[in-house]
């Protein structure tokens, strides 16, 4: 598995994923390289024109069966339209959902639903988006929630995941969307297997990946030129989006992979490198607190869980 690479992705033909944040970066990555094996891809994007570009990208490169659909995790509202539109299109017969989109490191921003944007968008959105595509999952389907090396801030407030009651700072709140997102997956796994489901649910990093993340955080904070400047910073100590994008992809398609597992990079510090099964920070593996998120998921978003 230390060599693996895109050519090891196996034929996707008859398979149908979802992938989130597919406009640009790791997610367009995810999604071109995933209808270039045959699969038959959603687009999930907020901007219907930049979603728009990256489907006819999808297609001329690939020759590929794909579909835009509209999904802005920072409103509830469409996240429940976006689900309902996934599963007519599909047929209930979905074989992977990559939940890759997010944002980092923003300004004390709300979502239109009132969460904190970054565990609105990053957890919150996603979780519910995965639970109202449950009765969509078909057997040994995969859900592969993409985290990040920040969730090892270790800072995750179940009771004041809105920063309500503390002040807010940018970093942390990412952080702990971050943490959030690996809680999540391995509950997930955990609940599916006490029940029964044959359901993968798995988590996976791209080390240190320059996309355009890091340009949008700081168009948040400074003027365009400057952030075009950190985005070739950022260049100089990342790897490529194509390298980046591997540990989602060997998440979603390499047979080995099981339930409850963790991809990123295998180089140092799991900044860059072949990708392969990492170790999350023990706040990631903690099941006291996955139960209260999970549980704490459930109020805020007020969608209820697929039993089965």
């Amino acid at each position: 598995m230390s060599r693996w690479c895109e050519a090891d992705i196996p034929d996707q033909s008859g398979r149908t994923v979802v992938v989130t944040g597919a406009s640009s970066g790791l997610g367009l990555q995810t999604a071109a390289v995933l209808a270039g094996h045959g699969a038959t891809v959603l687009l999930a994007c907020r901007d219907p024109y930049r979603g728009q570009a990256a489907l006819d990208r999808v297609r001329s490169a690939a020759g590929a069966d794909a579909t835009l659909v509209q999904l802005d995790l920072a409103d509830l509202s469409s996240v429940h339209k976006a689900a309902d539109e996934v599963r007519a299109i599909t047929g209930d017969r979905l074989d992977v959902l990559v939940n890759n989109a997010g944002v980092m490191a923003s300004p004390s921003r709300r979502t239109t639903d009132g969460f904190e944007l970054q565990i609105g968008t990053n957890h919150l959105g996603h979780a519910a988006l995965t639970w109202l595509l449950a009765p969509a999952l078909v057997p040994r389907a995969r859900v592969v929630t993409v985290s990040s090396l920040a969730h090892r801030g270790d800072e995750l407030d179940v009771d004041d995941l809105n920063f309500t009651q503390r002040r807010y700072h940018p970093g942390a709140a990412y952080s702990a969307s971050k943490l959030a997102n690996l809680l999540f997956t391995f509950e997930l796994g955990r609940r599916a297997r006490a029940t029964g489901r044959n359901l993968i649910s798995v988590a996976a990093h791209p080390g240190i990946t320059g996309t355009e993340l890091v340009r949008n955080t700081v168009r948040m904070y400074l003027p365009d030129p400057f952030a075009k400047l950190a985005s070739w910073g950022s260049k100089l100590i990342s790897q490529g989006v194509a390298a980046g994008a591997l540990p989602q992809l060997y998440a979603a398609t390499a047979a080995d992979v099981r339930s409850g597992e963790y991809f990123g990079p295998t180089g140092p510090g799991q900044t860059r490198g072949a990708p392969g099964r990492v170790t999350a920070s023990p706040a990631a593996y903690d099941q006291h607190t996955a139960r209260r998120l999970w549980e704490r998921t459930v109020e805020l978003t007020g969608v209820t869980p697929d039993p089965a």
